[in-house]
């Protein structure tokens, strides 16, 4: 009977160390995957931001030669209200 109460302990005690270690297990692997999701919404946030950017680049370019040719035109009209005068 003493073998078998020491061999149960044994075996509880056992399974006690390997509790911690699997809770340690699973709060590791929670790490990881916090990590690896904030670094996948960084490089969202990067990618997004990136494009944007590029868009209002664009949309000024646009304007700036829309501000471009209003202004040959008025040039235009300019020079010829200048030979008429």
């Amino acid at each position: 009977m003493k073998t078998f109460a020491v061999t149960v302990a044994v075996l509880a005690l056992g399974l006690a160390a390997c509790g911690s270690k699997t809770d340690n297990a699973v709060e590791n692997d929670t790490n990881v995957e916090n990590a690896v999701e904030a670094d996948t919404n960084a490089a969202t946030n990067d990618s997004a931001n990136a494009a944007d950017n590029a868009l209002d680049a664009a949309g000024n370019a646009i304007e700036n030669a829309g501000a471009a040719v209003e202004n040959a035109g008025e040039a235009v009209d300019n020079a010829a209200a200048n030979t008429t005068n």
